[in-house]
């Protein structure tokens, strides 16, 4: 009978296993399709030289470009062909002078033989197990009519299947004849696009298994081929434990009523100079003390101005790295692709532990996205890391610096289970800030605003400001007999 059970094999892709779940089953006929520059052929050289990193016969059959351009292509990317068997059935620059000459019969009658004997000769020479052909489209000049490309296409299939070979068959999508009859010829389809947002990979058929469907990103570059997968969520959530992380300074604790839960999210909110950065490395600092790792994602502010005003505000972020408890990660946004960052927070959290992420800015994960719709990708990126019991902390900036109060543009204020904002007040001809709490989903909060005081010996929270009214408004007015306090 034989056996059936599904056996996986990796493509050299570790993203594109992911979204395969595995890898390919083994065994199948693939079709990867894509217009020009798509990938199709790096993807293929991928597949193979994966196998023959493993001690797998690979075979690359190419009827597109000749062996010596498929070999500088994988020398460009740092390729190793060592066990990988080129054939090279592309046509020849003899063919330009036969094809002057008459002929009798048709080209597809003169040399569909000598191209099946080739391939046949080859592969029982061989025995690969993994094959890729590129590009497959090209039968279609040895075919007839279109009934005929498509019985050819199976025959071509079936003599591969029976090898016991896995193979991918690169094809053109330039035509109905892609189109339409391939994918249901197949095992599986895997499709390449350029998309506004930038590269693309679906996965759209995989016969005997499920997959991760969507859109997810790739990147192109000298080196190969990258593959950034969708958000998945763990089959498995982190139960909520209610445990309260300090900030480490008591009036902001007490204003917290002891500091806020972990595994939730929090938005601290703010116009620019605030403090916003500095109040999320409060939260990092103590999570060191617990030996655990936080992991920072800044895409305004570049790393080394964060770490020297770390240090003039005595914070440890230094040590921190050097000890492992803390990784910042500076982004630039234009240069990402949509998942390209996700797959970095994912990396920190399921790989290195990290148990507080913090993204500073929400403005700047927004560029990231490239058009993609940013309420439904921070709600993802949160609920996964809410899955995995990691604290989250966004920061938000507001345009407004004084006048009537709004936490944040983006809308997003209802994903927040805490959420701290900063004000700027004018008293007596001075610029001071305010600090206060919006919303605690898990417990009670102190209703009053304090001031926020940075200096250079770090932050101070003050005494509520219970003798003033019209601080969201930015000038306040004393109502009581109380007089300012001194700083």
């Amino acid at each position: 009978m034989g056996d059936f059970s599904i056996q996986r094999i990796a493509t050299g892709l570790p993203g594109l296993d992911a979204i395969l779940l595995g890898g390919l089953v083994a065994r199948q006929a693939y079709l990867v399709r894509g217009g020009m520059g798509a990938g199709k052929t790096t993807l293929g050289l991928h597949f193979l030289t994966e196998g023959a990193r493993h001690g797998e016969p690979a075979l690359f059959v190419t009827l597109l470009k000749r062996e010596v351009e498929v070999r500088l292509q994988a020398a460009s990317m740092g390729f190793d062909l060592q066990g990988v068997d080129i054939l090279d059935l592309s046509p020849s620059a003899e063919l330009f002078s036969e094809m002057q000459t008459a002929h009798i019969f048709t080209p597809a009658e003169v040399e569909r033989a000598p191209f099946t004997q080739k391939i046949a000769a080859r592969i029982e020479a061989t025995r690969p197990r993994r094959i890729c052909v590129d590009a497959i489209t090209q039968l279609r000049y040895l075919a007839v009519d279109e009934f005929d490309f498509r019985r050819l296409t199976l025959a071509f299939l079936r003599f591969l299947m029976e090898q016991g070979a896995t193979v991918l068959l690169a094809a053109e999508m330039d035509g109905a004849v892609t189109d339409e009859s391939l994918p249901f010829m197949c095992d599986g389809v895997i499709t390449l696009k350029r998309t506004p947002e930038g590269r693309m990979i679906e996965v759209e058929k995989l016969l005997g298994s499920d997959f991760h469907a969507g859109h997810h990103s790739l990147r192109l570059t000298d080196t190969g081929m990258t593959v950034y997968p969708k958000l998945v969520m763990p089959e498995q959530v982190q139960p909520f434990t209610g445990e309260i992380i300090p900030s480490g300074v008591p009036a902001l604790d007490t204003l917290l009523n002891g500091g806020i839960e972990r595994g939730l999210v929090t938005i601290i909110s703010g116009p620019s100079g605030t403090g916003k950065s500095l109040l999320s490395l409060l939260f990092t600092k103590e999570a060191t003390t617990r030996n655990e790792r936080s992991a920072i994602f800044l895409f305004e502010e570049t790393r080394a101005p964060l770490l020297k005003r770390a240090e003039r505000l005595d914070l440890p972020l230094a040590r921190m790295l050097e000890e492992g408890t803390l990784s910042v990660t500076q982004i630039m946004p234009t240069r990402f692709l949509p998942d390209e960052f996700t797959t970095l927070v994912r990396r920190e959290v399921e790989e290195y532990g990290a148990t507080v992420v913090v993204i500073d800015s929400l403005g700047g994960y927004q560029k990231t996205l490239h058009g993609e719709d940013f309420t439904s990708s921070i709600f993802d990126l949160c609920t996964y890391l809410k899955a995995w019991g990691v604290t989250t902390i966004l920061i938000n900036d507001v345009e407004a610096v004084t006048g009537d109060f709004r936490v944040t543009e983006l809308h997003i204020s209802y994903l927040a289970d805490n959420i701290i904002f900063l004000r700027y007040l004018e008293m007596h001809g001075e610029l001071r800030k305010a600090i206060g709490v919006l919303k605690k989903r898990m417990s009670h909060f102190e209703q009053t605003l304090r001031e926020l005081i940075i200096t250079d010996h770090g932050v101070d929270v003050g005494e509520p400001l219970s003798d003033l009214r019209g601080i969201l408004l930015g000038v306040p007015e004393w109502v009581g007999p109380s007089k300012e306090r001194e700083r």
